[in-house]
């Protein structure tokens, strides 16, 4: 096993081993806001389902060619496709049984700016 050297650097008494960034620190409602864009795409499944839709010729897709793919039956589809909804990563509109979802670009790309500056 090897060991590395400790460090004997010695720091004056007014250096700080840690620095706080106050303006690095994202408010309350924006914390909560980019929680629930990574909480949805947290799970592996919701992350296939926005690659496919994302990567579709078309620009969208019907949860009926969802459901294969994940294989998982239409209502957990549907279920997983609610939460990427509300953390807004796609939009969804009716078309008649079927629902149709589009990736949008606002979520992901607001929530990378709100961690990078």
């Amino acid at each position: 096993m090897t060991t590395l050297p400790a460090a004997t650097e010695s720091v004056g008494s007014e250096a700080s081993c840690c620095t706080h960034e106050a303006d690095a620190l994202v408010d309350d409602d924006t914390a909560r806001e980019l929680a629930r864009v990574f909480k949805a795409l947290g799970d592996p499944t919701r992350v296939k389902l926005l690659a496919l839709i994302t990567a579709s010729a078309e620009g969208e897709l019907c949860v009926c060619n969802l459901t294969e793919p994940v294989g998982l039956s239409q209502p957990t589809v549907s279920h997983h496709m609610k939460l990427l909804v509300e953390a807004g990563l796609v939009s969804r509109e009716q078309r008649g049984r079927w629902a149709y979802y589009r990736p949008t670009t606002g979520a992901l790309t607001q929530a990378t700016r709100s961690l990078t500056g």
